[in-house]
């Protein structure tokens, strides 16, 4: 896919890797001429409806379309990107790094998604959970 094309939802496939998802996130803003993350790209990667980001980032379903560069939509969707970054540098790939993001409860955060626990603003301690993940598979 070229620098300059655009991404367009319709008949959009989630990508095989977390760069991918990023480059996608970029072609949608640099289209948009704004630089934030585009709600609709992270629920079209994520196989999110705008309901659940809503409900998850705080906010009311209709700013997720007319106020995607609310702060705290923004960042609601920069702390799971950051999430999601850790998870595919553990993983390897985009797909398992969304899944477990969506779907896998962690039993050091009482059986919660990472999903969930984003949404509480636990991203920091998240993060630090990952990292000694990594750390620990490193040796």
């Amino acid at each position: 896919m070229s620098a300059e094309a655009i991404i367009e939802p319709s008949g959009y496939e989630a990508p095989d890797t977390f760069d991918q998802f990023i480059f996608d996130l970029k072609a949608r803003a640099r289209h948009d001429k704004s630089p934030i993350i585009s709600p609709k790209m992270f629920c079209l990667a994520l196989g999110m409806d705008v309901q659940t980001l809503a409900a998850r980032a705080h906010v009311h379903r209709v700013t997720v379309n007319r106020a995607q560069g609310a702060e705290k939509l923004q960042a609601y969707l920069r702390d799971a990107v950051r999430v999601m970054s850790a998870a595919a540098e553990l993983n390897g790939a985009f797909q398992d790094a969304a899944f477990w993001f969506r779907n896998e409860p962690i039993s050091a955060f009482d059986f919660k998604t990472p999903e969930q626990l984003v949404s509480e603003g636990r991203a920091e301690d998240l993060l630090r959970y990952v990292q000694s993940l990594i750390a620990g598979a490193a040796g």
